[in-house]
């Protein structure tokens, strides 16, 4: 058993020695750059609008008074971010909305939705499709925000 013990430990040595080379990578003049469509849009807005970019209202079935069913959006100082003003006969409710950066100026559309006191807030993508987001509905005295679909953005490295 010693006799092969150590007639192997030359084998070894010289395979340990003898392995393949490495080869160095050469990287080319021409290396592609990642371009990242979303980085030419500026995080914040130079310029906040006061009035609503996007509106949806429809008048309630209330005979005494003039209540509606609103939803508002308004720009804030975050390019992508926006303020949501509910409304529904005198119960009035305020939440955020993150449009995702696909590399254009975001341009958020409301659209009426499937019940009578409903709306659907999206956003127009690149090709100008309308895409739906969020759902602002009424149950019962309650005015409800459900997002219907997620979306994200990827940028892939050649």
């Amino acid at each position: 058993m010693k006799f092969v013990s150590i007639a192997l430990i030359p084998c070894f040595a010289i395979a340990c020695g003898s392995g393949p080379e490495k080869k160095e990578e050469v990287k080319s003049a021409t290396e592609k750059k990642v371009v990242n469509p979303a980085n030419n849009i500026p995080d914040e807005r130079t310029e906040v609008k006061e009035e609503p970019v996007a509106s949806y209202s429809v008048k309630t079935d209330d005979p005494l008074n003039d209540f509606y069913f609103s939803v508002k959006l308004f720009e804030t100082k975050k390019t992508f971010h926006y303020l949501m003003k509910l409304e529904f006969e005198t119960i009035e409710g305020k939440d955020t909305l993150k449009l995702p950066n696909f590399g254009i100026m975001p341009e958020p559309v409301i659209k009426k939705g499937p019940e009578k006191y409903a709306a659907i807030i999206g956003f127009m993508d690149k090709d100008k499709q309308f895409r739906e987001y969020k759902k602002v509905y009424v149950v019962g005295d309650k005015l409800k925000v459900t997002a219907l679909k997620h979306y994200g953005v990827t940028t892939n490295q050649p």
